[in-house]
């Protein structure tokens, strides 16, 4: 394990200038404009080095109530506005997220921890998006049946909700935006934006990006909003509003029920992105390099802060000791340090709390029987004033340890054996949640086995790659409870729209369905 003591914060400045991020910023916007908010300051450190990198202005539940209004009052235009045209507003966002991909891509890792080119990654996530979008703007697609009745017609049509709300988490400070509002937003949806506290100053400078691209095309206050407020003002009540069709949400297991139930309540719609506790299984006819590169990024990367992230391996007992040797001489190499170092691989958790469940994480862990192969240690000295470097953990465990069995949002890996492949799929799919799932075998019958209805339970299950780093063309999102929601590609973009079957009869004559008979 290598570490990186340099840290270059006075490189962010001209970043977060050319982003438009003050040392006051309000924090609610109707799209084109900001909201004079006076709510309670808002500070946003950097957890790389703790330093003060702005502050916010909250919203409060009066500037969320200007900011419905408007969003409710634009929909009725934009809702009109023929869908390809959408779609051109849509690909112009594209193009100024292209144009400040490093800027933005530099405040991501600052502001979040996740290293440079994650962050350059999360924002080609928001580009790759909106091309999508784009696309999809001229396919929504409805289907035509045949009617059991002569000289009938029928068919399916998608209409827009109305306004979107979404919650996003601190992990990914952009781009799930961006999976939500660039659908939402082409299906003839207008969106309100609720981001982490814990990273406010990246939706301020989406907002500020998206600005000239909104006057230009003269869209309408409110068409895409931000409102950022502790939940004190704008939390419960946000989810309990009737005039929010849908909430989008991505966060914790605890919170999406949270969500599920008081939008459920009012029978309001709910997409839920929420925990994950994916495995990797390790055939013992698996290409052994390809599977470490996948494990340690899937690992380590975003410093275990993705619900994507590998939290279990399940290796063949004939490789076991071999593969586990190759791990912790890998990890022995990794760089953790300030992450806009480019020599840097693991960059700081999030904040305190995250550190604390970290080594409570461990303390389990022990008590149950497991034991720590390498790492767990809380880093200290220069380069890592924040206190959230952690060296990454590599562990023995039992897929039953109930540590195991819950979601630890930081980097710990959990090792384990398995005989058969039906021992292998049966301790993958014991665990409550279902998100993301891999297996690395170049035996056709364990891998197609793996994908097929008695294989991998997740929503997403992968060949011989890992478990993260997943492509936005491809329906995103888990079952059990990772909440069952899908984002981003395929056809989630019916997850934003309404279906309304329809039936014309252009005959002469009125037949009922089921040949009912009705004489009058």
């Amino acid at each position: 394990m290598s570490m990186k003591h340099l840290c270059t914060t006075c490189e962010i400045a001209p970043a977060l200038e050319r982003l438009g991020i003050q040392k006051i910023n309000y924090g609610a916007s109707t799209g084109a404009e900001w909201i004079e908010t006076n709510g309670e300051i808002l500070d946003s450190y950097s957890s790389c080095d703790a330093r003060l990198i702005a502050s916010v202005k909250q919203g409060t539940w009066n500037d969320y109530e200007t900011i419905m209004e408007k969003s409710m009052e634009a929909f009725k235009t934009w809702r009109m506005i023929p869908a390809p045209q959408r779609g051109d507003i849509v690909r112009q966002m594209g193009n100024e997220f292209r144009r400040h991909k490093e800027d933005l891509g530099r405040l991501v890792s600052y502001e979040m921890g996740k290293i440079y080119q994650e962050g350059l990654g999360e924002v080609q996530e928001m580009i790759d998006i909106a091309d999508f979008a784009l696309g999809i703007s001229r396919q929504l697609y409805g289907s035509t049946m045949h009617s059991e009745r002569i000289r009938h017609r029928m068919y399916d049509q998608y209409h827009p909700l109305g306004v979107v709300g979404v919650i996003t988490a601190f992990n990914f400070p952009v781009a799930v935006w961006a999976w939500n509002a660039m659908l939402a937003l082409v299906t003839g949806n207008t969106v309100i934006w609720k981001p982490s506290s814990k990273v406010p100053l990246c939706a301020v400078a989406i907002h500020n990006i998206i600005a000239d691209v909104l006057k230009r095309n003269n869209v309408p206050e409110g068409v895409t909003s931000l409102i950022i407020g502790s939940s004190k003002h704008i939390g419960d009540n946000f989810l309990a509003d009737k005039r929010v069709p849908l909430i989008s949400c991505t966060g914790s297991t605890a919170v999406g029920r949270r969500v599920g139930r008081i939008v459920g309540e009012r029978l309001g719609r709910s997409l839920l992105e929420l925990g994950g506790n994916n495995a990797i299984v390790i055939s013992e006819k698996a290409n052994l390099d390809m599977a470490l590169m996948a494990t340690v990024f899937g690992a380590v990367g975003t410093a275990g802060q993705r619900c994507t992230s590998t939290r279990r391996l399940i290796i063949h007992e004939s490789v076991y000791d071999q593969f586990k040797a190759q791990l912790i001489n890998a990890y022995k190499q990794i760089r953790i340090g300030c992450p806009l170092d480019p020599d840097v691989l693991v960059g700081p958790l999030i904040d305190k709390g995250a550190v604390e469940a970290f080594k409570y994480a461990q303390e389990q862990l022990v008590k149950e029987g497991g034991s720590i192969l390498f790492g767990g240690q809380v880093l200290e000295g220069p380069g890592y004033e924040s206190g959230c470097y952690v060296v990454p953990v590599l562990a023995e465990a039992e897929n039953h340890f109930h540590i195991v069995q819950e979601e630890t949002f930081a980097p710990i890996l959990y090792l384990m054996k398995y005989k058969t492949m039906e021992e292998a799929i049966a301790l993958h799919n014991a665990v409550p949640q279902g998100l993301s799932s891999s297996i690395f075998s170049t035996d056709m019958l364990e891998t197609e086995r793996f994908l097929s209805h008695e294989g991998s339970d997740c929503g997403i299950a992968n060949v011989n790659i890992g478990t993260s780093g997943a492509e936005i063309g491809g329906a995103f999102g888990g079952e059990k409870d990772t909440g069952g929601g899908r984002e981003s590609g395929s056809d989630a973009w019916k997850v934003y729209m309404r279906r309304q079957t329809n039936t014309i009869n252009y005959s002469s004559e009125l037949p009922f369905a089921q040949g009912i008979k009705f004489v009058l």
